[in-house]
């Protein structure tokens, strides 16, 4: 039952109240006081709302009186941090002209630091009359407040000491996606209480996986404050991944075990002591309110218009998002908010970088995507941002929304490129040999222009969208039954193979396949040219029972179960880090040209069949051609005189005859993934060997061993 309105005072008793200032935007602590500032273009008059500590109670509502430009602003003295509050705003309710406002839903603050309670789902959070035959151009005078969060006045104050960024190089750099309590839920060794927080994260036996695997950087899925979609509530399920955000300054109160921000800043303080980094997974493209069947929870009731860009008039959404809205960028206001977020969680939050949800959206300018837009401009320029690691998922689901490539420096971009060649190539389909050869160099032919390195191109095999690594090798079709959309809902494309028997099996035969392709997925994962990106468990491999799209299981489905946990799968990947590690010529910011070196004039690149040819044009699409070779030195154009070369051999189809460069006196072999267990001996290979079916091949040049160095 909705409570009934009571109409707070207009004034609070033994507090000044003042004209304050336009800035910073948000509730900011004066020291005597508390400043609120908030944009809205077309409000009449806006309402300061506070209320008790809990949330439950309005003890005030005081008008903002004083307005520069666009920005309204208030002080109130004797207020504190964690003073809880939020806003009511009064203008025209005309759908139609793009205007929303109603004042009987209270409003969060789009600068909310934190926040208090969680959304209720209740007919009365609507702007409009649910079942009304005028529909959204209805209006609902119920008061929302007791369903909604709430602000609060937040403290950011954080005791650092000594904490500095680990700055690793983008070379260097291995990420490692995970999500906050899929990683922690059933870790025994995070202490229970801590399970599914931002402080069991950076437990000590967490970090110590990750250093094992040699991960430079952590890329966490969303971490700012989230709400669960009416539909999955409905269905009894959660929004588990967080790609639904309410409040862009507030980390996501359920991966508090405190509820306050130092916990966040002590996992990044934590991870950095470690050497990692942390990136987090952002999603400025839409907001939770979704299109005009949804909520009036913050940006739609203060100034629709300006936040959202609409079409119809004014009355729909433009959705190149998927998700029922688009944020509109191009609004100075807007684009003003999405800096000041990503600013605030740099400085004050300490994070390394940002992974940017569909983020075409970001780049939508009147005329379509354009990689010189005004957020592109924005974040480059900034003294603060332009330094941090910047990572795209370049594409949304809008008009030429597929922009792989085209991101300006200094931004990486996810590599879907990589992902499918390299589970086609090892699938076996034909033709795929070609495409792997550009994705070992970095996908040149995506990214080398404009001054982009190599570096730009981050490669994964697998994300959280989509099959796991052990699902890939096990299932050929999704079973997204548990989503409660009859399996309609994600990936059909997968590039998947259950190498013999669909789904879990005991079969000594299928199971050894199933490593084994794992395994050479994983190496060339590790061997080629870009960033590396691995999937959190997958080095365990965790199987998610054939779910490619399990954004609402905060089950078992995600969690990673760490007692099942394939030890010789994570001493494997730990050694590939190692291995990439230990070979510059596998870390290269420059593409490869195929140009001679003047050190020696050999080419720093050479691609070669298994009988150690140089593959003609019409061989590249010959179906039969499966193995493919490679010799890479370092960089021509860089003029590094390093005389160590390295071979790798990626062979999909049967075995083959081998035979060695005679561009080095000798070889030795540093990988086999046939046999896993196996440690280099340091020995010279044979100039005339053999590649085992479904295997990649490394190997070093004796020439480029320093003296005393065991490879």
């Amino acid at each position: 039952m909705t409570p009934q309105a009571v109409s707070p005072p207009a004034r609070l008793s033994g507090h000044a109240v003042s004209a304050g200032r336009p800035w910073p935007m948000g509730a900011s602590f004066t020291g005597d006081g508390v400043n609120f500032a908030v944009f809205s273009g077309h409000a009449e008059k806006i309402e300061l709302c506070l209320f008790t500590p809990d949330g439950r109670k309005e003890t005030a509502r005081l008008p903002i009186l004083e307005r520069d430009g666009d920005i309204w602003h208030i002080h109130v003295g004797g207020l504190t941090p964690g003073t809880v509050y939020g806003f009511r705003a009064h203008g025209p309710y005309a759908p139609e002209q793009g205007h929303r406002f109603n004042p009987n839903k209270l409003l969060l603050d789009p600068y909310a630091r934190a926040l208090e309670g969680r959304l209720k789902w209740s007919d009365a959070v609507m702007g409009y009359k649910i079942g009304s035959p005028r529909g959204d151009l209805s209006f609902d005078t119920r008061d929302s407040a007791f369903a909604v969060p709430k602000a609060v006045v937040a403290d950011p104050s954080f005791s650092w000491g000594n904490d500095q960024a680990p700055r690793t190089q983008r070379i260097d750099t291995v990420i490692y996606e995970a999500h906050v309590k899929s990683m922690t839920a059933l870790h025994a060794g995070v202490p229970q209480g801590l399970r599914g927080t931002y402080l069991g994260l950076c437990c000590g036996p967490v970090i110590e996986h990750l250093t094992k695997l040699g991960i430079t950087a952590i890329e966490l899925l969303p971490v700012q404050a989230f709400i669960d979609d009416r539909f999955l509530v409905a269905k009894g399920l959660r929004n588990h991944w967080g790609y639904n955000t309410l409040a862009f300054f507030a980390p996501e109160p359920r991966y508090m075990s405190k509820g306050a921000l130092w916990e966040f800043q002590t996992m990044v303080r934590r991870f950095h002591s470690a050497g990692i980094e942390v990136i987090l997974d952002v999603v400025y493209n839409h907001t939770a309110e979704g299109d005009e069947w949804g909520p009036t929870l913050s940006y739609r009731g203060l100034d629709n218009a300006s936040y959202y860009r609409l079409a119809g008039g004014g009355r729909s959404y433009v959705n190149d998002t998927g998700t029922g809205n688009t944020l509109n960028l191009t609004h100075p206001m807007v684009l003003r908010m999405v800096m000041d977020s990503l600013r605030y969680w740099v400085e004050t939050g300490h994070v390394d970088g940002f992974r940017f949800d569909l983020a075409t959206v970001l780049g939508r300018e009147a005329h379509g995507f354009d990689r010189e837009g005004g957020f592109f401009d924005a974040i480059r320029q900034d003294p603060v941002l332009s330094r941090v690691k910047l990572i795209a998922e370049p594409w949304d689901v809008g008009p030429g929304g597929y922009q792989l490539g085209a991101y300006p420096h200094p931004f990486h971009e996810w590599n879907d490129k990589f992902r499918d060649g390299v589970r086609r190539f090892w699938k076996g389909d034909a033709g795929m040999t070609r495409d792997l050869s550009a994705r070992l160099l970095g996908s040149a032919d995506r990214f080398d222009h404009s001054g982009r390195a190599a570096t730009s191109s981050v490669n994964f095999i697998t994300s959280h969208d989509g099959f796991t690594l052990e699902d890939l090798v096990s299932f050929t079709i999704k079973r997204n039954f548990a989503n409660g959309e009859e399996n309609r809902d994600g990936h059909h494309e997968n590039h998947s193979d259950n190498l013999g028997v669909e789904g879990p099996t005991q079969d000594p035969k299928v199971l050894a396949a199933r490593g084994l392709r794992k395994r050479n997925l994983l190496a060339t994962l590790m061997l080629a040219q870009g960033i590396p990106m691995l999937l959190a468990g997958d080095e365990l491999g965790h199987s998610q029972g054939g779910n490619n799209n399990a954004y609402a299981q905060d089950n078992e489905t995600s969690w990673i179960n760490w007692s099942r946990a394939d030890s010789g799968l994570t001493d494997f990947v730990a050694r590939l880090a190692a291995l990439r590690r230990s070979l510059p010529i596998l870390r290269q910011r420059r593409f490869l040209h195929a140009q001679n070196r003047q050190s020696d004039g050999l080419p720093d690149v050479i691609w070669r069949r298994a009988d150690g040819t140089v593959p003609q044009s019409e061989e590249w699409h010959d179906p039969a051609f499966r193995c493919l070779c490679v010799e890479l030195r370092m960089q021509a154009e860089g003029g590094d005189p390093n005389p160590e070369a390295i071979f790798a051999v990626f062979n999909s189809g049967p075995a083959v005859a081998l035979h060695l460069p005679d561009t080095a006196p000798g070889w030795t072999l540093l990988l086999d993934t046939t046999r896993p267990d196996w440690q280099p001996d340091g020995k010279s290979a044979r100039a005339l060997t053999e590649a085992p079916a479904q295997s990649v091949l490394l190997f070093r040049s004796l020439t480029g061993t320093p003296k005393g160095e065991t490879p």
